[in-house]
Parts: C-alpha cells; sequence; structure tokens
C-alpha cells in the first residue's frame, strides 16, 4: 500500500508542464515553432546570439519546442517520471532542480558549439528531462535499486535507449541530453537525502 507521501500531487511539475504547453501555444498563435528563424527571434539557442551576451536563451530555450511531436514526447516523459522526483526531493527543490539541469545543459552545448562556429537552433527542454531521470536513477540507486514503482533496471533501459534514438537520429542535441543526464546524477547527489525511518505497512492478504 502506497502511503500518503507518495499520493501527493507534484504540483511543481504540473505546473512546469502546464508552463511548456502555455509557451508552445503561445508561439504557435504568433507564428511557427518549426521556423528556425522565428525561433531565435523568441529565444531559442542559438551560438552567434549567446556569444553577443544574450545568456537569458539558456533559460527560454528550455521551455520552447519544435512543433507538436516534439513537446508532447519530452512532456509525455516528464508526466511519467517528473512526479516521482518532486516526491523525493520537494516541489521547491524540484523546481530549482529542473531549470539547473535545463539550464546547464543548454550552456554545455553552447560550449561544444563555440569552437565549431556552430549556427544551430536548438530548444527543447530534453536536457531538463534527462536531468529528472538522472536524479532519479541515482535516488533509485541510493534506496537499493527501487523508489516508489521505478526500479534501476527500467531507469538504466529509458537512460540507454534514448540515447541509443538520439545518436542515431538527425537534429537531435546529445551533447545537451547527455550534459543534462550528468547534471541530474550531480544534483541528485546535492539535494536528495534519503528517509532515515520509513514505516513499512505489509498487506495482510
Amino acid at each position: 500500500m502506497k502511503n500518503e507521501k507518495n499520493r501527493r500531487i507534484a504540483y511543481a511539475n504540473l505546473t512546469i508542464i502546464a508552463i511548456n504547453f502555455l509557451c508552445f501555444g503561445y508561439l504557435e498563435i504568433i507564428g511557427s515553432t518549426e521556423n528556425g528563424r522565428f525561433m531565435i527571434e523568441h529565444g531559442a539557442m542559438y551560438t552567434p546570439a549567446v556569444l553577443r551576451g544574450e545568456y537569458w536563451r539558456c533559460l527560454t530555450a528550455v521551455f520552447m519546442h519544435f512543433g507538436i511531436g516534439h513537446i508532447l514526447n519530452n512532456m509525455l516523459i516528464l508526466y511519467v517520471l517528473g512526479d516521482n522526483l518532486e516526491r523525493a526531493l520537494g516541489s521547491i527543490k524540484y523546481a530549482v532542480f529542473y531549470l539547473v539541469c535545463g539550464i546547464g545543459a543548454n550552456l554545455a552545448s553552447f560550449w561544444t558549439e563555440i569552437d565549431a562556429a556552430s549556427t544551430v537552433v536548438s530548444a527543447g527542454a530534453s536536457g531538463a528531462v534527462f536531468g529528472v531521470i538522472g536524479g532519479l536513477l541515482y535516488a533509485v540507486l541510493v534506496n537499493h535499486g527501487r523508489l516508489e514503482d521505478l526500479s534501476a533496471r527500467q531507469l538504466i533501459f529509458a537512460i540507454l535507449l534514448s540515447l541509443y534514438f538520439g545518436f542515431t537520429s538527425q537534429g537531435i542535441n546529445n551533447t545537451a541530453h547527455i550534459a543534462g543526464l550528468v547534471l541530474g546524477i550531480l544534483m541528485g547527489a546535492l539535494l536528495y537525502r534519503k528517509p532515515k525511518n520509513i514505516n513499512r505497512q505489509e498487506d495482510g492478504s
């Protein structure tokens, strides 16, 4: 039987998902999220612009997506996994965790593209989502391979599958994915504390 803590609604995660959809809807109303120039004008990551000092793009790009398929994929994963991590960390820590992973993943991608003088336009919550997966992996391992209904095997399989898809597909920012994953593990180690006392209730059936 799940305890009350496990049943708590993850308000921060739902708010983040709502903000992503609101941003996507607004951009679709005033233009097209599949137009690279339009996305640059409204805050997507673009190395030449960041080099001019527009570092705020590392934040705004986290809430921008290229087309309906892009946002649905990211938000579905976040909806399925984010609530577990929010309950483990608490709402405020989770919100900080999410933003640090998203911004950090974009910064890592930016630094790898400077020498190549990249003109690639990038956006999306993937770095933050990979951060959530990394944070969950840390929490699961600390809890001897299981956290709520998640197991280490499930998370490792999801990581390997996602990375494989990224490296075998075109137009995927794999640097942001890996950076988000690593940051998630590090942030998990920094913010997550395993409960000292866990009251167990066995089902008598």
